[in-house]
């Protein structure tokens, strides 16, 4: 005879797996969607530039300086920009893995500039070199992963 206990709330491991498991193919699925062809033109070499000027809204909560997650949001702007001219009517691209570090602060009014350049493009997939500099100071550096979806 079994008996149940009542301290077992969770669903069997196999339930668990199986969940993970279709939540990450969902997730995953455009970086699988190789009927996405680039076009001819978008090549490694592609450059993208955005900027922006360091201010109350993209700071850490806890100092005032320049936070790294609007560093890499701007890295991934700037990524964006350099392949956007290129990519056909209804597709877009999503980033699906960051690399990135920090390398030195930077000060409220200071003016931000992040630089991506196309590295490969391997189908549907595009890798970038990014680089954030406060002039000409590095500020950050790294990789980052996009992928061309189409769009509804």
């Amino acid at each position: 005879m079994r008996v149940k206990s009542s301290h077992n709330q969770y669903p069997p491991v196999s339930v668990i797996i199986k969940y993970i498991g279709i939540r990450w193919t969902y997730y995953y699925s455009f970086l699988s969607e190789d009927r996405i062809m680039p076009g001819p033109d978008l090549k490694a070499g592609l450059k993208g530039r955005m900027e922006t000027v360091v201010s109350e809204a993209n700071v850490a909560p806890h100092v005032p300086k320049f936070s790294t997650p609007s560093m890499i949001q701007l890295m991934e702007q700037a990524s964006m920009d350099s392949v956007v001219a290129h990519l056909s009517a209804g597709e877009t691209t999503v980033g699906f893995e960051v690399n990135v570090r920090h390398l030195a602060p930077a000060d409220i009014g200071d003016a931000i500039h992040a630089c991506a350049e196309l590295t490969e493009v391997d189908r549907n997939r595009l890798t970038f070199r990014v680089e954030a500099y406060h002039g000409e100071r590095k500020i950050g550096e790294g990789t980052h992963r996009r992928a061309i979806i189409q769009t509804p």
